[in-house]
């Protein structure tokens, strides 16, 4: 029986962030739908980065991990608010309304 080793994380992140990106493109008109794919991108970020510092016995990858998980925190906490604020100004949450906030 073979053990999980670096290629199988490497897969799984490959397919994550492929998801990311095909979402993305997929879900140009919902603001949420693009937000939670980055997210999607960032979280194969983040296994990339655990993989290979379980791999090669360092922790650097796990606390650059950490750091982007905060930033992904932020960003989140960030988006959200702006959409809550656009919806309570225009009633909707549209991507193509978007060019309205520009100052």
């Amino acid at each position: 029986m073979s053990s999980v080793g670096l290629p199988h994380f490497l897969g799984v992140a490959a397919i994550v962030f492929t998801v990311g990106v095909f979402g993305i493109f997929a879900a140009r008109k919902n603001i949420i739908a693009i937000l939670m794919s980055i997210e999607l991108m960032l979280l194969a970020v983040n296994i990339n980065l655990v993989a290979f510092s379980t791999y090669w016995g360092q922790v650097t990858g796990q606390i650059f991990a950490m750091f982007v998980l905060t930033v992904a925190a932020a960003e989140a906490a960030v988006g959200l608010a702006i959409l809550v604020t656009f919806f309570r100004n225009r009633g909707d949450i549209a991507v193509d309304d978007a060019s309205v906030m520009k100052g």
